[in-house]
């Protein structure tokens, strides 16, 4: 293939399999051990076997029942064989495929013409889409000058109406003088399988102090801290029974701003006003507020579009990270944080679901996969399979305390199981 031809080996990544070890047949699931029906509310913990790849013990590292692999072969291929039994199982995949950016890096060549590069990306995600599971997404890195036709592409592939949006992640913060401009983002495309079923089960960010701190108890309420919300919204969509004087139990009569009108009937806001869940201030005399109670609220925070660096990590981070992993060893030029896929990972999935990526790289996803309690296959084409992602694999097995380790509270532990496919 003329795209991103490796100067030794290329980028290709990550989701865990069964195998053939010695000519008998060993089971690792498709899917997490346990994973809920979303039909009937049941847990499911059967697992299909794949019998079109091999398990290299010496590779291997740790547990070998934990249904985390890494695969050494060309990801087309090896998608084609997991499509045989693995559809609708993954729940996340991540790719950070090669960007045509027309560069050369220490491990490959990212160069090569428009047309064979879309389509070569085009093979691979028609491979990827059969996988996700009903609720599951697919996250696409990319840069500017290929992010749009790649858009066209994959909307064609999954359908417009599954796309979800288009992240902004600020992968430098330094300057590049050399330039016209100089470029400090990178995006990230999502689709979903279904955007219904991702809605519903997506994630919000864990909620830090300053949210948590708007959770107050000024009337000692035995229900615990709360914070307020307006009691009159829009009223383009009401009924009639939303339009009333309010007598607060003071005796003050309230009435909806023009526009507007009360979140709830008539009777509906007495039996809320009965129960305390409405809130007129300290004196009684205030405009009406609902309570919302922290002890019952999902609380959290809805994912934003713009990610910055000091949120997530940049590609330097990573790159001083893998230093400190390989100092005897040549690393990738531009790695992803494991800031950035453990954002995609708390947002996309739970602990036991199953991510692939299907350019591993250095194996960054498989990593934070393992750390986050995620189960992972991994896809990598040349001997980074082995020099980077095996060795790296071992390292968090061991207790990597490097990237989001000290963030997740990363102990070591697990295992995985490295295979080739079967000839």
């Amino acid at each position: 293939m003329t795209y991103a031809e490796p100067n030794t080996t290329s980028r290709i990544g990550g989701l865990p399999v069964t195998s053939l070890v010695n000519g008998t047949t060993t089971d690792l699931p498709c899917r997490p051990a346990t994973r809920r029906n979303s039909t009937n509310g049941t847990s499911r913990t059967d697992g299909p076997t794949l019998q079109s790849f091999r398990r290299i013990a010496r590779l291997s590292h740790g547990s070998s029942h934990t249904g985390n692999a890494l695969i050494q072969g060309e990801n087309l291929d090896v998608l084609r064989r997991l499509n045989d039994q693995c559809v609708g199982r993954v729940r996340c995949v991540y790719i950070d495929p090669p960007y045509n950016n027309q560069e050369r890096y220490r491990h490959y060549r990212d160069s090569g013409s428009h047309t064979a590069w879309l389509d070569m990306m085009a093979e691979r995600l028609n491979a990827l889409k059969p996988l996700l599971s009903t609720d599951g997404s697919i996250w696409i890195s990319i840069d500017d000058r290929e992010v749009h036709y790649l858009k066209v592409a994959a909307d064609d592939i999954f359908g417009r109406k599954n796309f979800v949006t288009t992240i902004v992640w600020q992968q430098r913060t330094t300057r590049e003088n050399r330039k016209v401009f100089s470029n400090n983002h990178e995006y990230v495309l999502v689709y979903a399988a279904d955007p219904r079923g991702f809605r519903a089960a997506r994630n919000l960010l864990p909620a830090g102090p300053e949210l948590l701190s708007r959770y107050k108890n000024p009337d000692s309420d035995p229900r615990g801290p709360w914070q307020s919300i307006s009691a009159n919204v829009q009223d383009g969509h009401a009924t009639e029974s939303q339009f009333y004087d309010l007598v607060a139990p003071s005796g003050r009569v309230h009435r909806p701003p023009e526009g507007r009108c009360w979140i709830y009937t008539h009777a509906k806001m007495k039996r809320e006003i009965a129960t305390g869940n409405v809130w007129f201030g300290k004196s009684g005399q205030g405009v009406p507020r609902i309570k919302r109670f922290l002890n019952s609220s999902q609380v959290g925070l809805t994912p934003e579009t713009l990610w910055p660096a000091t949120e997530v990590g940049t590609n330097d981070e990573a790159k001083k990270q893998l230093l400190k992993l390989f100092p005897d060893n040549s690393v990738f030029d531009t790695p992803k944080p494991e800031g950035l896929i453990g954002r995609i990972l708390s947002i996309a999935t739970e602990p036991g679901d199953l991510v692939l990526d299907a350019f591993l790289g250095s194996g960054t996803t498989a990593a934070v996969a393992h750390k986050m309690q995620r189960r992972y296959i991994g896809i990598e084409r040349g001997e980074h399979a082995v020099t980077h992602c095996a060795t790296r694999l071992r390292l968090v097995v061991d207790g990597d305390p490097t990237g989001i380790s000290e963030e997740v509270r990363w102990r070591g532990g697990g295992g995985f199981s490295f295979y080739k496919p079967r000839t």
